[in-house]
């Protein structure tokens, strides 16, 4: 059988053309070469990330953004014997070596095959899950950067096995203790994720947000020490939490360099913050005292690990069975065609509006 007939010569794709200039087009389906796959976009989130690079000009135009995605393998290339037509699967846009320096010190985001991105729906690669088709090249597909998901378990919890990696690696870097008490500062998405899975390392957790309604949604999740930092001193409150020490870990969780110094406040002398979101380079201030003689951790995180691929993909295929509904985090799905609007309102985040999600197969994304 010719799966390949199956195929259209074009398809819909949010492509970015310039600064904040976002346009639903039709674009040529990508062409695979040997070693490669085809997937079909079931769901891809929109992730702040997509978000700065569209509304900062960082990336030549055009492109087509996109990266945590899942979707289905319509077309394998000459010599690929590891996945077949027909598999279910999510998958990563960026892949390490394994073998150079950077990896062997075990920072993957700084190898030089990681700063690669191997997946593109056409264009220069730039995860290309904004389309109904992806390309994965073969250095994807050859270093574990394709991950089959469960039948029972749907795209859109398979969509979040991406940034559940890159939260999961940042907790793991804070060795965090059953005894410590940990403040995440924004409850979006990714600073719930980190709420949640930091908790599960038996510290406690103290939740920092602006929105009322993201608590009550972090409550699902068993978080249950809220901050409302919109009526609230946020260190003020860590302070009286935390007989005047102050929190053993803060997670700043949203951008805004500002609040780098709210976060070495909060975080006891000895402690750690951890700087997730600030993915733009720029100049902050803070105080290097409280690093030097109170002796303050600043540290950051970026991107995924592989190393703990399977301890992620186990927490959020065996936890969508077991409770760790990561669907529970949707706010939004948009259909391919309205992925405009989509854009719009995840780059203007309100209290009722949590992860967004464009899926090209609409009302597919939770088979």
């Amino acid at each position: 059988m010719n799966q390949t007939a199956k195929i259209p010569a074009t398809m819909r794709a949010a492509v970015y053309r310039g600064v904040n200039d976002m346009r639903v087009e039709t674009v040529p389906v990508p062409k695979i070469g040997a070693g490669e796959l085809l997937v079909k976009v079931a769901t891809c989130g929109v992730c702040g990330t997509d978000l700065k690079k569209i509304h900062t000009g960082s990336h030549s135009a055009p492109r087509i953004f996109g990266h945590e995605m899942a979707g289905t393998v319509v077309e394998v290339g000459e010599g690929v014997t590891s996945y077949a037509v027909g598999e279910r699967v999510m998958v990563f846009h960026h892949v390490p070596c394994g073998d150079c320096y950077y990896c062997r010190k075990q920072t993957p985001a700084q190898c030089p095959l990681y700063k690669k991105v191997g997946v593109t729906a056409g264009f220069e690669p730039a995860g290309g899950g904004f389309a109904e088709y992806i390309r994965v090249m073969d250095f994807v597909v050859a270093n574990r950067g394709v991950v089959r998901v469960p039948d029972d378990v749907p795209f859109e919890q398979a969509a979040f096995v991406e940034p559940v990696n890159t939260v999961l690696k940042g907790v793991k870097l804070l060795r965090l203790a059953a005894d410590d008490t940990v403040l995440v500062i924004g409850q979006g998405p990714i600073g719930l994720m980190w709420a949640a899975l930091s908790r599960r390392t038996g510290a406690r957790v103290l939740t920092s947000d602006l929105y009322p309604e993201r608590h009550a949604i972090a409550a699902k999740f068993g978080l249950s020490d809220p901050i409302h930092a919109g009526t609230e001193d946020v260190v003020e409150r860590v302070l009286e939490e935390t007989e005047g020490r102050g929190a053993d870990a803060v997670v700043l969780a949203v951008g805004g360099n500002a609040l780098i110094k709210t976060a070495m406040a909060a975080v006891r002398p000895g402690g750690r913050v951890m700087l997730f979101a600030q993915t733009q380079h720029g100049e902050a201030t803070f105080d290097p005292g409280a690093v030097c003689m109170d002796e303050k951790t600043l540290m950051g995180s970026y991107s995924s690990s592989f190393p703990i691929l399977d301890e992620v993909t186990d927490l959020v295929f065996n936890g969508y069975r077991n409770g760790f509904d990561l669907t529970q985090l949707i706010s939004h799905r948009f259909p391919l065609d309205e992925a405009v609007a989509a854009i719009e309102v995840a780059s203007h985040p309100k209290g009722d509006s949590m992860k967004i999600m464009i899926e090209p197969l609409f009302g597919a994304g939770t088979d």
